[in-house]
């Protein structure tokens, strides 16, 4: 079947996204085939994917306005980069797994390839302007060393615009089944900044007003432990619209403020 999603010269052909085996690297935690068609499903409207990609949307065409040169590490379903592809950013994009390359060609996305963001990254030294990764690090052994791939490619001044899931207390069955090695502190994510190179511009928590329903759950797990999937909780179209509403508002307070709690940090590192 990999043979049928491939060209002889290695490209993908159009229209052929096949069901592959996740090639597994010791690095890294691929994601699960099935999480990925359910971010294909659910990119447009539902509220987090939407909520993310316009804060992060927002701090990229801030912090490094195009025309610019920008490299997503762990595309998952290309969107962020048909986004900025639109925005006049020159894009490219890496993931660890074929289905993910497959989907990303099938968009119109040229310059995306299947790599290994723990090994160095195919790209000329100084060459990229800004580097995303979003809710990437949390899935690899060595974040530090994939920080300092993302550090070599970047020209002097670029950055790493990232979001990670944060507070380790909240460690469960649900981050395991998404292949994530840890979540963060932002002691932590700052330390590991500092240990790969980079100096931290901005760090703030984000997605605090769900915290408590979050917590509710982690609650209830532990007093009744049972296997499920990794799927987003689907929401009513009016509870859609009522999230979508609190994190535009979250956002205004995130431009003049650090948020103190959220379930996410999101930040700049600047090389």
């Amino acid at each position: 079947m990999l043979a049928s999603a491939f060209g002889e010269d290695g490209s993908i052909q159009r229209g052929r996204i096949p069901r592959l085996l996740i090639i597994v690297s010791r690095k890294a935690n691929p994601m699960d085939p099935n999480h990925l068609d359910e971010l294909i499903e659910l990119e447009d409207n539902y509220w987090w994917h939407i909520a993310k990609r316009e804060l992060v949307t927002n701090i990229v065409l801030r912090e490094f306005p195009p025309p610019a040169r920008l490299v997503e590490g762990g595309i998952g379903s290309a969107r962020n980069l048909v986004e900025f592809s639109k925005l006049g950013y020159e894009v490219v994009g890496f993931d660890l797994m074929p289905e993910s390359i497959a989907h990303a060609s099938n968009r119109g996305l040229e310059n995306v390839s299947v790599h290994d963001l723990g090994t160095p990254w195919p790209l000329d030294s100084g060459s990229v302007d800004v580097a995303l990764m979003l809710d990437v690090l949390e899935h690899m052994e060595d974040p530090i060393r994939v920080m300092q791939h993302a550090r070599n490619a970047l020209r002097t001044g670029g950055g790493i615009v990232f979001t990670v899931p944060c507070y380790p207390w909240l460690y469960s069955d649900w981050d395991k089944s998404l292949g994530h090695f840890r979540r963060y502190t932002a002691k932590e994510m700052r330390r590991q900044a500092a240990d790969a190179g980079f100096t931290v511009q901005f760090m703030s928590h984000w997605n605090g007003f769900t915290l408590p329903a979050a917590l509710a759950v982690r609650g209830y797990e532990k007093l009744f432990p049972q296997q499920r999937k990794p799927e987003f909780p689907r929401v009513s179209q009016m509870m859609n619209r009522t999230l979508l509403t609190m994190a535009k508002m979250e956002r205004s307070w995130i431009r003049a403020m650090q948020m103190p709690i959220g379930l996410s940090l999101v930040g700049v590192l600047r090389k």
